[in-house]
């Protein structure tokens, strides 16, 4: 079966799939100085225009992880991941509090998802 990865570098690849499942990397914001709200925002528009170059979308969503560097800071990303997520479809989700690979990212989400 034919293994596809776009956007790769030396570390990894931002998306890979395989067979009828997409896999992606862990997505952070572009603006780490943004509040959490607004970086779960970025996250979740890079997850759609991830999705969308390989024929996926939101709804086809199975799992989601959303890292947190602060738990604190769950309300606030739960705002925006409830506006953002397809209400007939929702993944199954965890999230949990972690050190993140810089100190100020607040989120990171990975997912998987079908084609």
């Amino acid at each position: 079966m034919t293994i596809l990865r776009k956007q790769t570098s030396p570390r990894m690849s931002q998306v890979v799939v395989h067979g009828d499942t997409v896999y992606l990397a862990g997505q952070v914001p572009d603006d780490f100085t943004a509040p959490v709200a607004e970086q779960t925002r970025q996250v979740l528009s890079r997850i759609d225009r991830l999705l969308g170059e390989v024929g996926s979308e939101r709804s086809k969503i199975l799992s989601a992880q959303v890292w947190l560097a602060d738990i604190g800071d769950f309300d606030a990303m739960n705002e925006i991941w409830e506006a953002w997520v397809d209400h007939d479809s929702p993944p199954a989700r965890a999230t949990c509090a972690v050190v993140l690979a810089h100190p100020a990212i607040r989120v990171e989400v990975i997912v998987v998802a079908a084609l």
